[in-house]
């Protein structure tokens, strides 16, 4: 078993659930990988897409890292404060509009493959 879905089955029943469906979900489309990076699941192709976090009130939220440069046109992604990335927080897989996340979904596939990512930090000078 590889070490995502380790880690989804640890969870709670509540949000192991929707883990397990949008793991399977973004696994569902070509060259998408995934891996665990600070504790989470963490999915690329050339760079880093999404994650998933769980949350408060057995919650899981799918965030996008590149989340401010989407077109946002189904309005399903907040930014809550932050700078950069964008998410939407499930609280029951039948809560998941399945055809609005895909096309969120193929807009950040296509902006990473054709939009090369540029930091934000500032570069150290010595």
């Amino acid at each position: 078993m590889n070490a995502c879905l380790d880690y989804i089955y640890q969870q709670p029943d509540r949000q192991q659930a929707i883990l397990l469906h949008l793991h399977e979900l973004l696994g569902s489309y070509p060259e998408v990988t995934s891996k665990i990076r600070f504790k989470i699941p963490f999915y690329f192709r050339k760079s880093w897409i999404c994650y998933l976090n769980p949350v408060k009130n057995d919650a899981v939220e799918l965030v996008f890292l590149r989340g401010n440069e989407l077109s946002n046109e189904q309005g399903l992604l907040e930014s809550r404060g932050r700078a950069q990335v964008m998410g939407v927080i499930f609280t029951k897989v039948s809560d998941i509009p399945e055809a609005t996340l895909h096309e969120v979904l193929q807009e950040a596939f296509l902006l990473d493959e054709e939009v090369r990512y540029a930091s934000k930090r500032k570069k150290r000078g010595f």
